[in-house]
């Protein structure tokens, strides 16, 4: 997310899930792509980023997380999803990006 979205240093809120064998279903969309049970799905919730930053990050967590876990392109799926400033609260019940905090 830093290197290629340029994301501040310590803007992460990560949620990691594991799931047992067959109970995270990622079938092929007609594309031929034969997956193992090692698949991932990486969802990234985020705003402004274009959609060269975006296939920059497919590409990039693709090759990280052959080179460091050894897992084939092929089982990785990432979503991005886009939302506005207002969709956010850091906490205490404030739109920290609303109220000018951020």
């Amino acid at each position: 997310m830093e290197e290629v979205f340029a994301a501040p240093p310590r803007d992460r809120y990560q949620v990691l899930t594991e799931h047992r064998p067959g109970r995270l279903v990622l079938q092929d969309s007609g594309l031929g792509i034969e997956r193992t049970d090692r698949m991932v799905l990486v969802q990234v919730v985020q705003q402004g980023r274009s959609q060269e930053q975006k296939q920059a990050l497919y590409a990039r967590l693709a090759e990280r997380l052959q080179d460091r876990t050894g897992l084939r392109p092929e089982d990785l799926v990432v979503s991005v999803t886009e939302n506005a400033r207002e969709d956010w609260s850091f906490g205490n019940g404030v739109a920290q990006f609303v109220a000018g905090e951020l």
